[in-house]
């Protein structure tokens, strides 16, 4: 007792002096390596002490270390955090973040061996290591020796933690004697032979047979508990064993090793048997064998644990050793043992909360056991089994009491420091394993001095840290009996989360999202109307989980029935409302008042897997179709046209499963439960609209904007439930109001919805096909009937020299438009209309007849359409009465004829919607009619190849029209926007034609050029077509890009005239470009090697041509600066290819060059030094030389050994591209 006392308060002592002298100490690498006598003295009482023991060495558990207090980090690399203002407010558990949160920061992710960037001065020699250096110097006094931790003594409080390592007895003022550190030597560390490498991989150790995953886990842990209780200093090896191979280290612990060095000792002699050169490790490698491995090394800590729990873990010497291990692990400046310790401890805290809760369940039942038995009469009670209850209870609350002391040690001595580590994996860890210590074990964890970390890490930079951080707290909230225990942190963090819901990481904005619907659930009263609006907002997302998310928060909130609804109302002519009703109501409401009217298919598919009011079908038509009754109030008509357009959305999205344009996947693969939904959606939608349809149709048959959307419902209808149930009659009325619409309105929507609903219906394959077919040509027949007519009184009044009044016009145009919009869809070739068509197309060229633009623009539109048709029946064999011979002859005559005129059209009218419509039909039939045609021997004759002059027209269409700047400030934003979408689909258009192949690929340098000008209307197409242009030959892309660049340093010579400024933001732009397109080639330099010699030869030849200077014969050629844009493209070259491309540009340049380093040669300075950057037989040459020389005669002089076939080799090389 003496031996101890006294070393006890020694510790005390030495303990307060580390803390004064550790800042000191860490950072004074110039100190002494000596050992004083009073080190010796006190390190030899704590041998004597420790005899006194079980077991060996020990750390006290009962008084952990105090809270780790960084030095300062700068902001630049410091994590966001909250409570810079709020500490004042929140007291002492959220109000210490500044002072108490930095980050630990190593090198980067390729290295094993990870530095901490702000400790100061670090030991930079692994091998070199003093044992009192072994921690970083950032982290607390942390026991890093081979210890043990033990169960407290009753009765009596430590007050520090003793450090064998650190034991001192030098007075306060004294500085501690260290090693300088040594330089880090190059290359692997040297071998210690008493390291034994080959048994690492010894099939029989753990970490060898849980790699293998050939035996369970449980058979593992058993055998491993034999071996412990025959041999426990084996046992324990086996297991520090297995952590030092799990962190992928090659070394192992011999016996020697376990029984005579300390923890601190082990781990940095494990340190110097990592490699270097590699930054991989179990923990982070890929492939199944890892993944697996990483799941059982998880399972197996908790496993062990498990099966330990009734007796090993509180022999105060494995579970000691292990996490004592383990803290030193979790300290060191490798990332490989950071990662995979930090990973076991928090596994191994998990597992004994297990264990506590075990064993608060058994004190419960023991409690209530003694209790029962305490009550009975005197002469009832078992006195020996009332001492077994108390004797057991005192068992189990030293049990508990030692469980919480390791739970506290540990989450002070690992999680308090990682939580914060520089990478990403492990505060992730803490975060994703603290939240489940707070839902399994509350009474213990659930509080805020442990709140305060999660609510800290939400401002994490990483979005897969900020996720756990919300997965963590999605349970808390989820449960109502935690309720009261998270109110102060709901109100500290509660803006975070919901500013979360906009994260850039699509994960932790559905999880926030998720967040505040538990928060919603159990807190109403802490989201405020503000709070709610910021997640409404969110079910217009581009993105369909945040969406969706945003949806389940609405129906949370708003689409809910709840004991509040009123009772269901009745209708005027007394039908019961369905229960959907005035949540329907609420729907049309707020997509109202969202003023996104446009995005109601967005709406809809935020909700329709959510709600089912959005398929209650038979709710919506009746609220469209009952008068309301005597305690309703009937929809007007902004609500009615709202709740067609959402019924529509709803019955498009069911009936096909897709969601919206924008909303999913590119390519989404539909599983066989969609199909099948979709499939029964389709059937019940159809059986209900067969009859309400017609209804709906006539009493809002004249209005547009209602029947457009109508109109679309019968295209989701399976058509086949017409026969089956016998609906003959419902198609006739249905096809009989279609013949009225188109009768009756000219609105585009209205006739393009008609004219395809009807193409549907009409389709050959469904038993409807002929009544259908026959109402088709009814209709047709009218519409024919009616441009005649027109025709022949717009002839006869041109032809008496009269002016037509308004009305006449207006049949023209609207007459035009209908078969126009109906061509498109049905084939109207049979009622000969091309010719009439054609020729006012014509007239309207040559000026000689005043029929309106719209109209010609119709007319043109109703040609192209004829052209189709005529295609597509050929290449059917479907022309009636007539041969192909025949027919591919009228096409032919119909293409040349119409091309050209469209082709004049685009160049010479004035008249906007001509050359509109003409440049877009011309794109689309060069598509049309492509080379692709050859592999029908019967189309081939139909090839229509562009000429160098319609290249050129639709060039400059595109330079005239897309690439404008917006001009009239006085427009609106609504009107902006459609105009910008009408340029990205004439530049669509055009580069259609480079994508396919139709235009050669140098047709696009004039687009490619307007790349980075242009970046944010048409950056996604000019980039798209930049990468198409690749896949289809990389050599001519690159030649095109040498020619984009040229057409833009040649408007800037014409500006800036003999002599251009390298630093004016138009040649800055250009570089810019420049960086643009190499960029765009990848890190593939070996695949794209041709296609960027090809390039630096194209740049050489531009740059030296012409090679005299007219305005100064001993200046350098004008276009030399072009070498300075040029260079931007050398680091894509490899090696040999840059001496390559060095000497083409020798022999091209064979003009002198004068000795000053003159600013105009200044590019070419700069392109040959990138070209011999990295070169070591390669020099850069400087000014002073000559260029009249070639590479051999200067060889000579500079002592430089050029092979003569290098020469020719490069110059046959170029000759090739």
């Amino acid at each position: 007792m003496l031996q101890t006392g006294l070393f006890l308060s020694i510790s005390k002592t030495t303990f307060q002096n580390n803390n004064k002298n550790k800042n000191s100490r860490s950072l004074n690498p110039q100190t002494t390596a000596s050992i004083s006598i009073s080190e010796i003295f006190c390190h030899s009482l704590f041998e004597a002490s420790k005899m006194l023991r079980r077991g060996g060495k020990r750390i006290r558990m009962d008084d952990p270390p105090e809270d780790y207090e960084p030095p300062f980090t700068p902001y630049s690399i410091q994590p966001q955090t909250p409570m810079d203002q709020q500490s004042s407010t929140f007291g002492g558990q959220y109000g210490q973040y500044n002072d108490n949160v930095s980050m630990h920061y190593d090198s980067g992710p390729n290295s094993n061996l990870d530095y901490d960037q702000n400790i100061g001065q670090v030991q930079q020699n692994m091998n070199a290591f003093h044992p009192s250096y072994l921690e970083e110097a950032t982290t607390s006094s942390l026991p890093g020796g081979r210890g043990r931790m033990t169960r407290s003594s009753r009765g009596r409080r430590h007050t520090a933690i003793t450090n064998p390592q650190r034991v001192i007895s030098s007075p306060e003022d004294t500085p501690v004697p260290t090693p300088s550190p040594a330089p880090r030597r190059r290359g692997r560390p040297r071998k210690n032979p008493v390291l034994e490498h080959s048994s690492v991989d010894d099939e029989s150790t753990l970490f060898s047979i849980i790699r293998s995953g050939k035996s369970s886990l449980q058979q593992i842990v058993d055998e491993w508990i034999e071996q412990y209780k025959a041999d426990r200093d084996s046992g324990l090896r086996a297991i520090m064993q297995f952590f030092i191979s799990a962190s992928g280290c090659k070394g192992k612990i011999t016996s020697q090793m376990q029984s005579s060095m300390e923890h601190a000792a082990i781990i940095r002699r494990m340190t110097e048997e990592f490699d270097e050169e590699s930054g991989e490790y179990p923990m982070i490698m890929s492939g199944p064998q890892w993944k697996k491995f990483r799941s059982n090394f998880c399972d197996f800590v908790q496993t062990l644990v498990k099966q330990c729990q009734y007796s090993i873990i509180y022999d105060q010497y494995l579970m000691d050793n292990v996490i004592s291990l383990l803290t030193g692990l979790s300290d060191s400046q490798v990332r490989a043992f950071r990662h995979t310790a930090t990973l076991a401890a928090m596994k191994l805290m998990t597992a004994l909360v297990d264990v506590a809760l075990t064993v608060s369940i058994h004190l419960d039942n023991t409690s209530r056991q003694y209790e029962a038995e305490r009550q009975k009469t005197r002469d009832k009670r078992a006195s020996d089994r009332l001492e077994a209850l108390l004797a057991k209870h005192q068992e189990l609350e030293e049990n508990m009491d030692e469980i919480k002391n390791m739970l506290t040690y540990t989450f002070k001595s690992v999680f308090v420091h990682r939580y914060r580590d520089i990478v990403p994996e492990i505060r992730a860890i803490c975060m994703a394993e603290i939240g489940i210590w707070m839902k399994r074990f509350p009474q213990n964890f659930l509080d805020d001095s442990y709140l305060k970390y999660i609510g800290w890490t939400l401002h994490d930079k990483v979005g897969d840290v900020r996720l756990k951080c919300l997965q963590a707290l999605q349970p808390l909230y989820a449960s109502e009996e935690l309720k009261g225990k998270l109110e102060l942190f709901t109100s500290k963090f509660k803006d975070r989360v919901v500013s979360m819901t906009l994260d850039k990481e699509y994960d932790v904005a559905v999880q926030a999202v998720r967040l505040i619907i538990s928060i919603h659930k159990y807190h109403r009263e802490i989201l405020s109307d503000k709070d709610c609006e910021a997640v409404y907002e969110l079910v217009f997302s581009s993105h369909r989980a945040v969406a969706q998310a945003a949806g389940e928060f609405l129906n949370e909130r708003l689409f809910t029935l709840d004991d509040t609804t009123p009772p269901a109302l009745r209708t005027h002519r007394g039908k019961k409302r369905l229960p959907n009703t005035p949540l329907i109501r609420d729907l049309v409401q707020f997509f109202i008042e969202s003023e996104l009217h446009e995005h109601g298919a967005y709406l809809v598919d935020s909700l329709i897997d959510s709600n089912e009011m959005m398929k209650d079908w038979e709710c919506m038509t009746d609220l469209l179709m009952e008068d309301p009754g005597p305690d309703e109030e009937s929809l007007d008509d902004r609500q009615e046209t709202s709740l067609i357009e959402l019924m529509t959305c709803c019955i498009k999205q069911a009936a096909t499963g897709e969601p919206p344009v924008g909303r999913g996947p590119t390519r989404k693969i539909t599983t066989a439960k969609e199909t099948k939904q979709a499939q029964d959606d389709r059937v019940r939608l159809t059986e209900h609209y067969i009859q309400t349809l017609p209804l709906l149709l006539g009493k809002y048959i004249a209005d547009p904007e209602k029947v457009a959307n109508l109109l679309l419902i019968p295209q989701y209808f399976d058509m086949e439930i017409y026969t089956t149930s016998r609906q003959e009659k419902n198609l006739e009325t249905l096809l009989r109001l279609m013949q009225n619409v188109v009768e009756r309105h000219t609105e585009t929507e209205v006739l393009e919805n008609c004219a395809k609903t009807l193409e549907i219906l009409c389709t050959e394959d469904h038993a409807i096909y002929s009544r259908c077919d026959v109402i088709r040509s009814t209709l047709v027949d009218r519409l024919v009937n009616k441009l005649r007519e027109v025709f022949d009184e717009h002839e006869t009044l041109i032809a008496g020299e009269e002016e037509p009044n308004e009305d006449e016009m207006f049949a023209l145009v609207s007459s035009l438009k209908k078969v126009a919009i109906f061509w498109s869809c049905h084939n109207l070739g049979p009622w000969n209309l091309w010719d009439p068509l054609f020729n006012a197309v014509r007239d309207a060229k040559d000026g000689s007849r005043s029929m309106p633009p719209e109209a010609i623009k119709y007319c043109i539109s109703a040609c192209y359409s004829a052209i189709l048709w005529e295609l597509l029946q050929l290449e059917n064999g479907s022309g009636r009465g007539t041969s192909a011979a025949q027919q591919q002859k009228q096409l032919r005559d119909h293409l040349d004829a119409y091309i050209p005129l469209m082709t004049e059209l685009v160049i010479t009218s004035n008249v906007a919607l001509f050359r509109e419509e003409a440049y877009i039909s011309v794109c689309d039939l060069l598509i049309s009619f492509c080379k692709q045609l050859e592999d029908n021997p019967l189309l081939r004759p139909l090839v229509y190849e562009p000429d160098r002059g319609l290249q050129q027209t639709l060039n400059d269409f595109i330079q005239t029209y897309v690439f404008v700047e917006d001009e009239d400030e006085e427009q609106d934003e609504h009107t902006k926007i459609e105009e910008l979408h009408k340029r990205r689909s004439y530049l669509s258009s055009f580069c259609k034609l480079v994508v396919y192949n139709v235009l050669p690929i140098k047709t696009a340098a004039d687009v490619f050029r307007h790349y980075v000008k242009y970046y944010n209307d048409y950056g996604d197409i000019i980039k798209t077509t930049l990468g198409k242009a690749r896949e289809i030959n990389k050599v001519s892309c690159a030649r095109t890009m040498v020619l984009s660049l040229s057409m833009l340093f040649r408007e800037l010579h014409r500006d800036a005239g003999s002599r251009i400024d390298r630093q004016s933001e138009e040649f800055v732009s250009v570089k810019e470009l420049a960086k643009r397109f190499a960029l765009s080639f990848g890190l593939d330099a070996l695949k794209n090697r041709e296609a960027i010699t090809a390039l630096h030869r194209d740049a050489i030849l531009f740059a030296t041509n012409p090679l005299e200077n007219p305005n100064d014969p001993t200046g350098p050629p004008p276009n030399l600066a072009f070498l300075e844009i040029g260079a931007e493209f050398t680091n894509k070259l490899l090696k040999q290819d840059k001496r390559m491309v060095l000497q083409f540009l020798d022999r091209i340049l064979t003009m002198g060059m004068p000795s000053s380093r003159g600013e105009e040669w200044q590019p070419l300075l700069l392109y040959r030094n990138s070209l011999v950057h990295g070169e070591t037989d390669l020099p850069p040459q400087t000014a002073r030389r000559a260029y009249g020389r070639r590479r051999r005669e200067a060889g000579g002089d500079d002592g430089e050994n050029v092979d003569d076939n290098d020469d020719a080799g490069s110059d046959q090389d170029f000759t090739g591209y």
